[in-house]
């Protein structure tokens, strides 16, 4: 029994060393296949990167001939609103204010009642010089007499000579006197009318620097007392200082007494005043290299008020054919500016400009660029001189006008104008 348990134990032993043996090779198959697998998959990797890499692709900008346009080249300067009259009020005769007959600030006519100084004590004096002319009127009156009597004596020698003369100088003395005491009345005459102190001219008036019941004092210039102050709102005067280069620019474009001026208020975005240049300095200031000059504007609703600070812009250069380009296709090296142009190939290439103002957005283009030249408008930063690029056509168009700014620091300071 234990003989038999142990031979079919061995056979089974046996059994399983045959089926181990016929796994062996399968498995070594399955090894060999993987190799396989991997070396064909390592050369085909091997094999597409050594294959030449296809080209990029050509970059695409866009280009545009310069837009020609018929402009007006300025340039801009800074001022203030001045009068173009101002007095200062000041009284002629001495006295006590009875009354204040305008309201601070308003306007005032030429002629027109603003203080009252007692008249009482220039009304006495009147009367008393008027009582002088009476007086002087008796005395001639007497001297004629006097010497009519003696005129009429003379021819009898009744009177001598030498007392006709004393009487004709008598006669001569009273109407001197009586010439006097009229002086002496229209000069009282005038102290009364001064007591009444009228605006010199057509103005907005100050506030009043003296109330009723002070003394002021007359005098000669500032020893006088100081009333108030007016100031003549139409025309009024803008005044401005241009640098020694803007003075001959303008002188050699032309610019001269009665050239048009254009002005903008900090808080507006369009040159609504206009007025003319009224006059310009006789010689520029040494320490600063700067002319005052002076333009004349109109102000007839007397919204302008002395004092207002002010964008004026000066016609320099006239009317001019211009080219233009977008501001931004202007490129920069070092100190040169640069525009970059496509020739008919699809070449880049860089054109050294000179550049003007900015009207609207776009760069005027003073010289460096003809009027064929296919300027790159769009994809500047893909365009490298001597580069290829595939060119798509454009053209440029003048902006709409802006909207008004959102605040006065955002509005442009224009240079340039189009005139068509």
């Amino acid at each position: 029994m234990n003989e038999m348990t142990t031979i079919d134990a061995a056979q089974e032993d046996w059994a399983d060393n045959d089926r181990a043996k016929r796994r062996l090779p399968r498995k070594r198959v399955l090894w060999l296949l993987l190799i396989i697998a991997v070396l064909a998959l390592a050369w085909w990797i091997l094999r597409g990167s050594s294959a030449p890499a296809a080209p990029p692709p050509m970059p695409v900008v866009t280009v545009a001939t310069p837009l020609q346009r018929e402009v007006t080249e300025w340039d801009d300067y800074i001022g203030r609103f001045e009068p173009s009259k101002s007095v200062e009020l000041r009284p002629r005769v001495s006295g006590e204010i009875t009354a204040v007959l305008f309201q601070d600030g308003a306007f005032v006519r030429k002629g027109q009642p603003l203080f009252r100084i007692d008249p009482r004590p220039y009304t006495a004096a009147l009367a008393e010089a008027q009582a002088g002319v009476a007086t002087a009127k008796s005395d001639l009156a007497l001297a004629r007499s006097d010497l009519a009597r003696a005129n009429r004596l003379v021819d009898s020698d009744a009177v001598a000579q030498n007392e006709v003369d004393s009487l004709k100088a008598r006669v001569r003395a009273a109407e001197a006197a009586l010439t006097a005491a009229n002086a002496r009345v229209r000069s009282r005459r005038l102290d009364v009318e001064f007591t009444t102190i009228r605006a010199p001219m057509s103005g907005r008036v100050s506030d009043r620097r003296v109330d009723p019941g002070n003394q002021v004092a007359a005098g000669n210039g500032s020893a006088a007392t100081l009333l108030t102050t007016i100031n003549a709102f139409d025309p009024i005067y803008f005044s401005f200082d241009g640098s020694e280069g803007v003075f001959l620019k303008a002188k050699r474009s032309g610019a001269d007494r009665g050239t048009q001026v254009d002005i903008k208020l900090q808080d507006e975005n369009s040159y609504r005043w206009h007025g003319k240049l009224d006059f310009t300095d006789n010689g520029l200031d040494a320490r600063s290299g700067t002319i005052r000059a002076r333009a004349l504007v109109r102000n007839p609703d007397n919204f302008l008020t002395p004092g207002m600070f002010g964008n004026m812009r000066l016609a320099s250069g006239g009317k001019v054919n211009a080219m233009l380009v977008p501001d931004t296709a202007v490129q920069t090296d070092q100190t040169r500016k640069l525009l970059l142009v496509v020739d008919k190939e699809g070449t880049v290439s860089a054109k050294p400009v000179t550049l003007g103002p900015v009207v609207n957005g776009l760069r005027i283009i003073r010289s460096g660029l003809k009027a064929d030249d296919r300027v790159v408008i769009e994809g500047t930063q893909m365009a490298m001189p001597g580069s290829k690029v595939k060119a798509r056509r454009d053209r440029i168009t003048m902006p709409q006008p802006a909207k008004t700014p959102a605040s006065v620091s955002d509005i442009p300071a224009g240079e340039a104008t189009i005139t068509r």
